[in-house]
């Protein structure tokens, strides 16, 4: 049985493009977001869909016993700072609602100096504790 079915998850943007699900926090573990992207630039073509980067996301996430609070989907690209969504997961992070970000590749969160750099400062300040990937190990 999937711990994220749909009727645990409230979807908060219905639009195909982006969209937000959340799930209620446990105490005592680390919370995680997941964050997935497909990006709208023409050679980000080949990377993995949405659909399947949920799909490794979730099993990732439950062979390793991670708690996902919320996930956020997001159809953009990241050349250039601005997504409404990454910017809105960043801010609820400073705010201390989760301490780690799960996504299938570390060029799904930043591929711009500037978003790049928050993601470092908010490691460098404690207020994210971890980074995991379903495809890249540091």
């Amino acid at each position: 049985m999937n711990p994220h079915s749909e009727h645990q998850r409230a979807s908060k943007n219905k639009s195909p493009s982006s969209r937000v699900e959340e799930s209620p926090p446990k105490a005592g573990f680390f919370n995680y977001f997941l964050y997935a992207r497909k990006s709208t630039d023409d050679e980000d073509r080949q990377i993995l869909s949405i659909e399947a980067q949920l799909t490794e996301l979730r099993e990732f996430a439950q062979k390793e016993s991670l708690t996902i609070i919320r996930e956020f989907v997001e159809a953009k690209t990241a050349k250039v700072p601005g997504r409404p969504l990454f910017n809105q997961m960043i801010e609820l992070i400073e705010r201390g609602e989760a301490s780690g970000i799960l996504a299938w590749h570390p060029d799904r969160l930043a591929r711009n100096s500037v978003d790049g750099g928050r993601v470092v400062y908010l490691l460098d300040t404690g207020k994210l504790s971890s980074l995991k990937f379903s495809t890249f190990w540091f």
